[in-house]
């Protein structure tokens, strides 16, 4: 079997979840979806048991894929600009302080401690394995996704600057997470760790990305200002998108965080000034579907990896503590910045309760897991990180709406 192959397979799967999602289980279709892949990647690992000819051909196709080129290079441009083409950059600039501190300080000090706690963890059950390796799971797990979790809270009523916060800083914590590991892989290969050099390389990716993305996004605008066609309108913005990511590769700078503020510069700018009612929403849509296609495709494809993960149950006991680790995590990176910015701003009832519970894991955390080089424990990360998206899609992301709303009806106190 050839990755040709494994593609379509992908797709055929994702159709008939999200099928099955809307015709039985109507919840979310990013949870449906998610929910039908993980179980479908079980049961893939129960059959392994049986040697059955095709598995096996699939599980050696599966060997063959690069993750770093598929899901890093090509398909995580795709997720975060169309997170961000969607977002009013006007109402998120009212959020803009907590938003930055949120996503920047608040997933470093996830990062942190999710790094130092696993490493801890490890010593414990006796598998040791480097700190720095640890730090780099950190920037892998902190990353939160809100595809999933946003539409449950608008039906929980949650006010609108909450849900811009959580909005705002999933997406920019997705690029400040992406910039973390590869600035810490960086790091890891070089085997000398330097404060100063960290931080210049940190600043030159994260800095440089967002200087790349502004000037992406105000490019595309002014290509869409001059055409009124929408068939043009989605060719140009799939070229800023494959164009831009591959050329902020070359320029060393973060293309995750390029993504975001091109998509917040081009979406907000030309929805508002260029684009007609048609134009936008055939834009809007084909964006939509991009995003639930590719988080579709990339669960299929954790599913397949699993099948090629040679399961530790020593590793699987430290993913179920590590669930812990994570949530505690969580909790003091949302818990110290709302802490001090209260001083400053007014945060919603609840704001740091409903941030910690609406922090699910998601796509992104699997494809930096998969992306790992294989000498830097990428089995043994892989596996925790499955555990810990696992409980988040099936626990947090399926109680946050019952969740916010008994917090909400609660009475002041």
């Amino acid at each position: 079997m050839h990755l040709t192959n494994i593609l379509p397979l992908c797709i055929v799967l994702a159709a008939i979840f999200a099928y099955v999602n809307y015709k039985v289980i109507r919840w979310p279709p990013a949870i449906g979806i998610m929910v039908l892949a993980l179980a479908s990647s079980v049961v893939l690992v129960l059959l392994r048991g049986f040697n059955i000819a095709w598995l096996n051909q699939l599980a050696q196709a599966v060997n063959t894929i690069d993750f770093k080129e598929v899901l890093l290079n090509f398909m995580l441009s795709f997720l975060l600009f169309a997170g961000a083409i969607h977002l009013d950059a006007k109402k998120l600039h009212l959020e803009r302080l907590p938003v930055t501190v949120l996503a920047l300080f608040g997933t470093i000090i996830s990062a942190a401690l999710v790094g130092y706690l696993t490493w801890l963890l490890f010593g414990w059950f006796s598998y040791p394995i480097p700190l720095i390796y640890c730090l780099i799971f950190g920037t892998i797990i902190s990353p939160t996704d809100p595809v999933a979790v946003l539409s449950i809270l608008r039906e929980a009523r949650i006010p609108e600057s909450l849900e811009l916060k959580i909005a705002g800083e999933s997406l920019f914590n997705d690029g400040v997470g992406v910039v973390l590991f590869v600035t810490m892989i960086e790091v890891a290969h070089s085997g000398n760790f330097s404060a100063m050099a960290f931080g210049k390389l940190f600043l030159q990716e994260a800095g440089g990305g967002l200087a790349f993305g502004a000037l992406l996004g105000y490019a595309g605008f002014i290509a869409l200002r001059s055409v009124d066609d929408y068939k043009v309108e989605v060719l140009i913005t799939l070229a800023l998108v494959t164009g831009g990511y591959w050329l902020a590769d070359q320029l060393h700078v973060s293309g995750p965080l390029a993504m975001v503020v091109a998509g917040l510069i081009t979406g907000n700018k030309s929805r508002r000034q260029v684009l007609s009612a048609t134009s936008w929403d055939y834009l809007g849509k084909f964006w939509e579907l991009v995003d639930e296609i590719m988080n579709a495709i990339l669960f299929m494809l954790v599913g397949l990896e699993m099948l090629v993960v040679k399961i530790n149950p020593v590793v699987l006991i430290i993913g179920l503590a590590a669930i812990i680790v994570m949530l505690l995590s969580r909790w003091i990176s949302v818990a110290l910045p709302v802490w001090l910015l209260k001083k400053t701003i007014e945060f919603e009832r609840h704001a740091t309760a409903i941030l910690t519970w609406g922090g699910l894991k998601g796509g992104l955390s699997i494809a930096l897991a998969l992306s790992l080089p294989g000498t830097m424990f990428r089995d043994t990360f892989v596996q925790i990180t499955y555990i810990i998206v696992v409980f988040s899609i099936l626990v947090q992301g399926l109680t946050i709406g019952s969740f916010t709303r008994k917090l909400m009806e609660r009475p002041n106190a």
